[in-house]
């Protein structure tokens, strides 16, 4: 319809192309500006996962010519195929290798300057290393190792921005050129080539010390994708073959041994069993299975063989759609970051004329070429922004791995940022507090009838219906071993019940009112204190005579008192809303420890509530599990969804609690909290060492080694301190 109003609008298309040959937050800076200047293209390029999520106009743009536009600016990028990922790796650890060779050839050429150094210090002087082999051996690091920060800052250069390189390459050749013409033109001078080697060396260390901390950052995707089984024993021509996981269709039959995972989603056909489904839903217990309970890839069978039909192959199950989301969240910018981006845009031209500003002031003050060019070569090499540019997404790619090893899918930064502020969580009650299932609560016996005699007349008169409470019944009989009594000439009474012959006599089973307008009479004193319990309560006849009363309500799941008092104490106010009657809301608020409710809204009236809430300065949350539960959870500032729950709800909320528990919830604000504190953190420490560093290699107090040290190490610092998220768990695993 949109199309069809809008005949001009382009559609737009999807892709995340992996990008090559940044150095630093400043190139994601700079590809994000000119992938944004291509018309209705919206461009978010991530720094710590190398990749760039573009939205584009299909009809008017594609794929080459977005990464035409990349390569214009002095980056590389190309499509992703099936194997994509599996490539890339293979790239990165050839590139990593590539990079520790040389690194090592850099340290054996730069281990007689460090020699030199000490030397130096302890004042033996430095005649045993002559200036002509300083030279020599600083010609290969300088031009050989180092000469991928020169191809750097000419690509960033001549794509108008600057970037590390650019810091680098100046650096270590001012330090280098002066020593070099010292020693070519037999000047009396010292020499510096210390400085530009060990710059180099330091930086490459900590580059491929970055390098595998951000491996490590990253690695829950491919711990989710290593979880996928390669082959699956699937039913051909009445045998059982095994064949590749990814040659299985919808409709397959297939086999799944006690102690092997699960090849795809399914359904189960025949056999029965518990499978462990801990890297699904965080779950501890293993799921019981019987006939048509549903199976999910990568789960493992604990015990009986399981004969399934699949489902869900390929992309559509559900580990691929949480390794999506993963990547998703990954990718993702948190509001928090764009101060940092914003500063890393323009952090190398400040630094570069702090650098000059340095220089020019002492040459003024000494009337010393040699005692400027030190302090300014310190200035370029100590700047970092590449700390900044790793602070918040490396803490995201953690936190929301780490999320979703615990059942707990968040679909972006920003909700995983949001999530932290709540300080109010609007919970739907069916499904959410409670189980979402009726169930038998109460039997209460009239007229010499057991509990079972009433149970097996009620069974007999809801036997083929499909109503709710006729489930809770029948599945109470069946729980009992209760046979239902024979039945024949059923009727339905609307909207109150309905009457049949059981067992030769006729029976009726519905509201109280229907007993009372057949003129038989209920027992007040046990019937009000059920109702005053907000439960359903239907009356049970036969032969002109009450058998009983069974109650019925949704029972509240056993976490949910638990979760609520849990929330309470991270300072959030929980409210119910529900579309139940008062008494039913009153009892359940109070069995959860809920002081505040409202009963009887429609779904219209909770997302208006939720905009009340806002508008009085509130940091609103909403769970919820149901269709009418999704235009409140598109309201909420960050909206969750039982896992268990519609795909409605699921696709309209920023979070997805995949053990569908309440106390998956607090999870989830507790984890925001602890990756936003490190985030905190690592913005301060990158903030604290630039401001803190450059004063001081500007003031002279800062050995350009040193500084190049220091520089290398904050990167490491960030991305290390992100790391240790790895240790959160959640507070309350469910048992």
């Amino acid at each position: 319809m949109d199309q069809l109003l809008n005949p001009s609008r382009p559609k737009s298309a999807m892709i995340d192309l992996p990008i090559t040959g940044m150095t630093c937050a400043a190139c994601a800076t700079r590809i994000e500006k000119v992938l944004n200047r291509l018309p209705d293209v919206k461009a978010a390029v991530n720094f710590a996962t190398e990749k760039a999520h573009i939205e584009y106009p299909s009809g008017r743009i594609g794929p080459a010519e977005l990464i035409s536009a990349i390569r214009k600016a002095g980056y590389d990028a190309k499509e992703t195929s099936a194997a994509g990922d599996a490539e890339r790796k293979a790239e990165r650890q050839v590139a990593y290798q590539h990079d520790l060779r040389l690194f090592t050839i850099s340290a054996i050429l730069t281990l007689p300057y460090f020699a030199l150094m000490i030397a130096m210090f302890s004042g033996h002087g430095h005649g045993w290393f002559p200036p002509a082999a300083q030279l020599l051996l600083a010609t290969p690091v300088q031009f050989w190792i180092g000469w991928r920060f020169y191809t750097g800052s000419y690509h960033a250069l001549r794509g108008g921005g600057a970037n590390m390189d650019v810091l680098i390459a100046l650096g270590t050749s001012m330090a280098y050129a002066y020593s070099a013409a010292v020693v070519l033109l037999g000047l009396d001078g010292h020499l510096y080539f210390e400085a530009s080697v060990s710059i180099i060396t330091l930086v490459f260390l900590g580059k491929l010390l970055e390098s595998r901390a951000r491996a490590r950052a990253s690695a829950a995707i491919e711990e989710l994708i290593r979880l996928q089984p390669k082959t699956a024993r699937v039913e051909r021509d009445g045998a059982i073959a095994e064949i590749p996981v990814a040659n299985m269709r919808v409709g397959d039959v297939f086999v799944v041994r006690p102690g092997e995972a699960v090849p795809v989603d399914g359904k189960v056909i025949e056999g029965s069993s518990s499978v462990d489904e801990a890297m699904l839903t965080g779950e501890s217990l293993p799921v019981p299975k019987t006939a048509d309970s549903p199976v999910y890839a990568a789960t493992i069978n604990a015990q009986g063989l399981l004969r399934c039909s699949a489902t869900g192959v390929g992309a559509d199950t559900a580990l691929a759609g949480i390794i999506r989301l993963v990547e998703e969240a990954q990718g993702s910018k948190a509001p928090i970051q764009r101060l940092a981006d914003v500063i890393a845009g323009v952090f190398v031209p400040v630094v570069v004329a702090i650098a000059a500003v340095t220089f020019a002031g002492w040459w003024w003050y000494s009337g010393s070429f040699a005692a400027a060019l030190i302090p300014a070569v310190a200035v370029l090499v100590i700047a970092c922004p590449c700390a900044l540019g790793l602070a918040t997404p490396t803490a995201i790619m953690v936190g929301s791995g780490v999320g979703a090893r615990a059942g707990v899918l968040i679909k972006n930064a920003e909700a995983l940022e949001r999530a932290g502020h709540i300080d109010t969580l609007v919970v739907d009650k069916t499904g959410t507090l409670t189980r979402g299932q009726p169930a038998i609560t109460d039997i209460v016996a009239f007229d010499g009838h057991t509990e079972d005699d009433v149970l097996r007349i009620a069974a007999a008169l809801e036997t083929g219906s499909e109503h709710p409470l006729a489930r809770a019944v029948l599945d109470c009989a069946s729980k009992r071993g209760v046979k239902s009594a024979h039945m024949q000439e059923f009727s339905a009474v609307t909207g109150m019940g309905v009457r049949a012959i059981v067992d030769g006599a006729p029976a009726l089973l519905g509201s109280p009112r229907l007993l009372a307008d057949a003129g038989l009479t209920v027992d007040p004193a046990a019937l009000t204190p059920l109702l005053d319990q907000g439960k359903t309560v239907i009356g049970v006849a036969r032969d002109r005579r009450v058998a009983g009363l069974i109650a019925i309500a949704d029972p509240l799941r056993p976490t949910s008192k638990a979760a609520v008092a849990a929330l309470q104490s991270l300072g959030i106010e929980v409210i119910m809303l529900t579309g139940d009657n008062r008494r039913t809301a009153e009892r359940i608020a109070r069995e959860a420890g809920v002081t505040r409710f409202e009963a009887e809204m429609l779904p219209q009236h909770k997302a208006e509530y939720l905009d009340t809430l806002q508008q009085q300065g509130h940091v609103v949350g909403m769970i919820g599990d149901g269709v009418n539960d999704a235009p409140a959870l598109a309201g909420a500032q960050v909206s969750f969804a039982m896992g268990a729950g519609s795909d409605v709800a699921i696709h309209a909320a920023d979070v997805t609690l995949m053990r569908s528990d309440l106390l998956s919830a607090v999870d989830a604000v507790r984890l925001s909290r602890a990756t936003f504190r490190k985030i905190k953190q690592n913005l301060f420490f990158a903030f604290f060492y630039n401001v803190l560093g450059i004063p001081l290699a500007a003031a002279g107090l800062l050995n350009p080694v040193i500084a190049g040290a220091a520089m290398a190490m904050s990167s490491v610092s960030v991305v290390s301190n992100s790391l240790l998220l790895k240790r959160w768990r959640p507070q309350h695993p469910v048992q």
